[in-house]
């Protein structure tokens, strides 16, 4: 029997067919490939500490952190939800050093399949990541970029004509209906074409660049989704117990329901297997 415990970080994944996912429990790395077929257990011991401070918490905010550090740390601010409202420019940067660092770094705006047509954004360096954590069966980047805040201004204006959401119960669900990426790359890029050169002119024309790659296809370690996807919560059960039936995303597909790893940063597991 496994069993090892720690506080749950964001799973680590790896482009592979499929994907290969490890289970994070602070310097415990449990791979999770095997166990698909096998009943788990997880008990939460009632603890919460900051991923940032360390401190103990009654609750975790965006996805692992206190309360304070929610109110004062860069990665936290509203602008990483919503990058069109970037105000490093304005002076008022929570960390000026941080934002040089992570968002004037060169920047991907892509669609993707994951619960069926979006638009994104993500750092270059977070590709694929970024697709398979949001469960994305197909991916095509279409245009590159320098600032986080310029793929943000850009996103506002493809979502115009196409979702950037993802319905997660949806894409828990199963396969998604292949879609022709490229071709809607071209129309996207068509109808918003006055919008790119706009935005190129205030940015300057070495700003961006319109990719012509591949498309990535994704291909998850599923065994059986779920018909009616039931959410799974530590707050309102210490013992999640089920067999693993897959993972997609950040989600552990389980007999009993799906548990979203992301959403518990920094809570004190037990993580045991049957075999």
């Amino acid at each position: 029997m496994n069993n090892v415990s720690g506080h749950l970080h964001k799973m680590k994944v790896q482009l592979d067919s499929p994907v290969r996912y490890t289970l994070l429990l602070d310097e415990v790395e449990q791979p999770l490939n095997e166990l698909i077929g096998t009943e788990i257990t997880l008990n939460f011991s009632g603890d919460i500490h900051c991923q940032a401070c360390g401190r103990k918490s009654k609750k975790s905010y965006s996805q692992g952190y206190c309360y304070p550090c929610s109110q004062k740390l860069p990665q936290c601010d509203l602008c990483i939800m919503r990058p069109e409202t970037c105000h490093h420019h304005k002076g008022t940067c929570r960390e000026p050093q941080w934002g040089l660092d992570h968002c004037f770094q060169p920047h991907i705006v892509y669609l993707s399949n994951t619960s069926g047509l979006k638009v994104g954004i993500t750092r270059k360096e977070q590709i694929p990541t970024r697709w398979i954590d949001q469960g994305a069966t197909q991916a095509l980047p279409i245009i590159e970029v320098n600032t986080r805040y310029h793929s943000g201004l850009l996103e506002v204006l493809f979502k115009k004509h196409v979702a950037d959401r993802t319905d997660w119960r949806k894409m828990l669900k199963g396969e998604n209906v292949s879609i022709e990426l490229a071709a809607e790359r071209d129309r996207l890029l068509a109808l918003c074409a006055d919008g790119i050169n706009q935005l190129g002119d205030q940015f300057g024309e070495d700003s961006y660049r319109i990719l012509e790659e591949k498309m990535v296809q994704i291909n998850f370690p599923v065994n059986h989704y779920p018909n009616k996807v039931t959410s799974l919560n530590f707050d309102k059960a210490a013992e999640i117990k089920g067999v693993l039936q897959g993972i997609k995303g950040q989600y552990l597909i389980l007999d009993c329901g799906v548990l979203n790893i992301r959403k518990f940063g920094g809570y004190l597991v037990r993580f045991s297997t049957s075999d």
